[in-house]
């Protein structure tokens, strides 16, 4: 039985018939002639996404990406360094001993997943600090993801692949030159790293890596050009924070503080979510609360699925690609 028929069997109420019905809207969406923003907040990376991610960016399934800085880099670190990660199904009852023993072993971990320090995180440094520097003595500047995407798509890495590159969601979009809003990038590894450089002096100008203020103009622009009546832009976003907080006002921006008349609201929402609706939580505020910041309409489709995303979103994307 196809993943989509047993879906569709079995998951008929509650979570599972808003997954469902999110999944058959994303799908109409796109019939329609939209586009689609994912938003990928949380440690999805880590959760290999890219497994089905990267098939939704092959077969035109987003158009556009909204990330952490840790989900960008995240994916870079499984590719080159998966062999070292180590899970521990029992995180839940290590001591503090035992977690100072994964420190000593620079093994960070994230929940039952640890990131291997030096074959990973260091690994990916000593190659972009090259493309910082280059950049940097040229005068040039260029988006967090656009220095990924040179590392990715120049060979340096490729003896180093330690998956199937098909699973890499962050390669597969280097390939297509897809654009990627990366807010609050400074919140990350690479991110700390790059601001360790910039004070030793291995980095001049700490603009060569460009801001968050610039990919909100970037996303102006893009959002205009391909943003119509005829083509709307949905917003599929996976987990709460920034990766979704920020790309989503680019709407009321363009409308409220450029008096832009003539642009289209959001054609599509949904967030796949476990925080719970509660006193000033945007992540738990149900899709309703937005028609009252000029994001969402009042017709736009709208769909909450509150549940993990590392269960749900493969199975959506399973969905929308027919499987």
């Amino acid at each position: 039985m196809k993943i989509t028929e047993f879906l569709k069997h079995n998951y008929r109420h509650f979570n599972a018939a808003a997954l469902i019905d999110a999944a058959e809207g994303y799908k109409t969406h796109l019939n329609e002639g939209g586009k689609m923003m994912v938003t990928l907040a949380g440690a999805m990376s880590t959760a290999e996404l890219g497994i089905s991610l990267a098939e939704m960016i092959r077969q035109d399934k987003v158009q556009i990406i909204s990330c952490t800085g840790a989900n960008l880099e995240e994916d870079v670190f499984n590719l080159v360094a998966h062999d070292y990660y180590e899970r521990v199904p029992n995180y839940r009852e290590l001591t503090p001993d035992q977690e100072q023993e994964l420190l000593e072993r620079h093994m960070n971990r994230v929940t039952d997943t640890c990131i291997p320090e030096m074959e990973a995180m260091r690994r990916i440094e000593n190659v972009i600090l090259e493309e910082w520097v280059k950049a940097d003595q040229a005068g040039e500047s260029y988006f967090p993801h656009e220095f990924f995407y040179k590392i990715l798509l120049s060979g340096k890495l490729d003896a180093s692949f330690q998956i199937d590159p098909k699973n890499s969601w962050l390669l597969e979009a280097a390939k297509r030159n897809l654009p990627i809003i990366v807010p609050g990038w400074e919140d990350s590894t690479l991110g700390n790293m790059y601001a360790g450089h910039v004070i030793s002096g291995d980095v001049k100008n700490v603009h060569t890596v460009r801001s968050g203020i610039e990919y909100m103009m970037f996303l102006a622009e893009w959002y205009t050009v391909n943003a119509t009546e005829e083509s709307k832009v949905g917003f599929f976003q996976i987990g709460g924070g920034i990766a979704g907080d920020f790309p989503i006002c680019v709407v009321p921006m363009l409308h409220q503080d450029l008096q832009r008349n003539n642009v289209p609201l959001w054609g599509y929402f949904c967030q796949i979510s476990d925080s719970t609706t509660s006193y000033g939580s945007y992540s738990g505020a149900v899709p309703n609360e937005k028609i009252t910041w000029g994001k969402l309409g009042k017709e736009t489709p709208k769909y909450i699925i509150e549940s993990d995303a590392t269960i749900v979103a493969p199975l959506v994307f399973a969905i929308v690609l027919d499987q």
